[in-house]
């Protein structure tokens, strides 16, 4: 029996084997590619964490060698609570695993998930290079369209920035997107975020004018996502200053 291809049976069946096989192909491809992309995420974290400490042994260091040399240099992964309590601590010689884990704790997450501030974790990474100690703390904030997010590095007293890597989800090329760019992070090495012992957040102000040790340009154009940065930093880094100051 011939089988008639113009008719409709036949066309909804070509299409229901189509997808069947179609959809089991990308189901395949999406479980053996998981592993390869989780790895992926993992080592880009570990890259702008290296990055920002602000030194020259990992400025620029690529995603693969970060992925070997992470425990290089952050020797000790701890998580806080809102207060600057320790929730847990983590050394080089534990592998990065539980949700307690400093490494593992989604900034992001957090503040979508748990409303209440006073719930919240925040990740603190503990290095050490060249017999100096640093502290490399996660920032997240909203820019004009979407997330923007980043790390900043601490020298051993805890409140002088030392590096700082920012980026964003989806911010306008040439405008907000600039906050990416060196010129805007180099800006913050330097700057501190202590006054006479106590918080004085760091300020993203219009560009051109005068600037103090709390102070920085913002992006010309990008008036938004400097907004977004100014925010993230201030709301952010004060959890990370309770902490220095209560160690003290």
């Amino acid at each position: 029996m011939a089988i008639n291809r113009e008719s409709n049976g036949y066309t909804i069946l070509f299409a229901v084997i189509m997808v069947t096989v179609v959809g089991g192909i990308l189901a395949f491809l999406a479980t053996a590619l998981k592993p390869a992309q989780e790895a992926n995420v993992r080592n880009e974290k570990m890259q702008n964490i290296l990055q920002a400490i602000g030194i020259e042994a990992t400025d620029g260091i690529s995603r693969k060698d970060a992925g070997v040399k992470f425990n290089d240099y952050v020797v000790e992964r701890v998580t806080l609570d809102f207060e600057g309590n320790e929730i847990s601590r983590r050394t080089n010689e534990e592998a990065i695993e539980g949700e307690d884990d400093a490494f593992n704790i989604d900034l992001l997450k957090e503040y979508k998930t748990i409303k209440a501030k006073e719930e919240r974790n925040y990740p603190l990474f503990i290095c050490e290079a060249d017999g100096e100690r640093f502290y490399v703390v996660p920032v997240l904030g909203k820019g004009l369209w979407a997330a923007v997010w980043g790390y900043v590095g601490l020298k051993e007293d805890g409140t002088t920035i030392n590096g700082a890597v920012f980026d964003h989800k989806s911010e306008t090329p040439g405008l907000g997107a600039e906050i990416s760019k060196d010129f805007f992070e180099k800006q913050f090495i330097g700057k501190t975020i202590d006054e006479a012992g106590k918080y004085a957040p760091i300020k993203v102000l219009k560009p051109g004018l005068e600037l103090g040790i709390h102070e920085v340009d913002g992006i010309s154009g990008g008036t938004f996502t400097s907004v977004g940065v100014k925010e993230m930093l201030e709301r952010t880094l004060v959890v990370y200053y309770d902490y220095f100051k209560n160690k003290k």
